[in-house]
């Protein structure tokens, strides 16, 4: 039994020389500068220790509005994703011919460069001295006053960097959800059919429960995406995110590493570890009401 045990470590140094190389001397390095006050990155000295970037970065307002934009992408863009996913996937499974078609349309997004699909965005939505855009053309057919969407007003700009976001995101899980709806055994639902369920009913009853684990899956990952989202509003807005006031979370910590600002490692690690507190703790809510509401085989 030692030896055997012997063996299976020696197949896993590889795997944990590497976590241990690339994840946690990182996090322990991240906790070092977190916790070194007045950090000069040229001389790599400091003049203490304590929590005094931490309370730096809680009172910057250029933290703050980052911290409100990430916020109210993932309230938006996460169940709106999921919930438009969800209705397309159904859609798509309930079409037989061309099937395969149309779910290769829905997924072309996905392999598509995220600039690039960002620079189209910025090209429909940004006015310039030629042109309104096509959607404020649109607006003005219908009747509307045209919107400067990349630099007018704040519910405008986050109006297209929550559209862009559900778009980007959304063939991947409509990737998941129809094979999650491929894999339900079709003998529940001539079971039910036999019996008159109506429609609804089966899928309350048979389809959302069968698919409830990719669904949250997709809810988690979705979160920690959306905490993390940065190229996406670099795409959109530009590289000064603080100047447009679309910064987040990770566009304040790269700002402090390598932006006109930057230079200061110290108040990137302590944002960066925010974020990890907030993410984790948005992770372990998700995880305890899984366990009430994923259905288990």
């Amino acid at each position: 039994m030692k030896t055997n045990n012997g063996k299976a470590w020696l197949y896993l140094l590889p795997a944990i020389a590497f976590l241990a190389v690339f994840m946690l001397y990182p996090l322990v390095d991240v906790v070092i500068y977190s916790l070194e006050e007045g950090y000069n990155s040229a001389s790599q000295t400091s003049f203490g220790t304590g929590i005094y970037n931490f309370r730096y970065v809680l009172r910057d307002p250029y933290f703050l509005q980052a911290l409100k934009n990430t916020f109210i992408l993932v309230v938006i863009t996460v169940p709106v994703s999921t919930g438009l996913a969800l209705v397309i996937s159904l859609g798509l499974n309930s079409i037989k011919p061309l099937k395969e078609l149309f779910q290769t349309i829905y997924f072309l997004p996905y392999v598509t460069n995220t600039l690039a699909v960002g620079l189209v965005f910025m090209i429909l939505f940004k006015k310039t001295p030629y042109t309104d855009g096509l959607i404020n053309v649109i607006i003005q057919a219908f009747g509307g006053s045209d919107v400067d969407f990349i630099d007018g007003p704040y519910q405008a700009k986050m109006f297209v960097m929550c559209l862009y976001t559900v778009w980007v995101v959304l063939p991947f899980k409509i990737l998941i959800l129809t094979s999650a709806l491929a894999s339900v055994n079709p003998v529940y639902y001539k079971a039910a059919r036999v019996d008159g369920t109506s429609p609804f009913r089966i899928f309350r009853k048979i389809t959302l429960p069968m698919i409830s684990p990719m669904i949250f899956y997709l809810v988690i990952t979705g979160f920690i995406g959306a905490f993390k989202a940065y190229s996406d509003e670099v795409a959109i807005f530009g590289t000064d995110l603080n100047a447009a006031g679309m910064n987040t979370i990770v566009g304040y910590v790269y700002d402090m590493l390598y932006g006109n600002g930057g230079g200061y490692p110290s108040y990137a690690a302590a944002a960066a570890l925010i974020l990890f507190a907030v993410v984790l703790t948005v992770t372990c809510i998700n995880l305890l009401v899984s366990r009430r509401y994923v259905w288990r085989s």
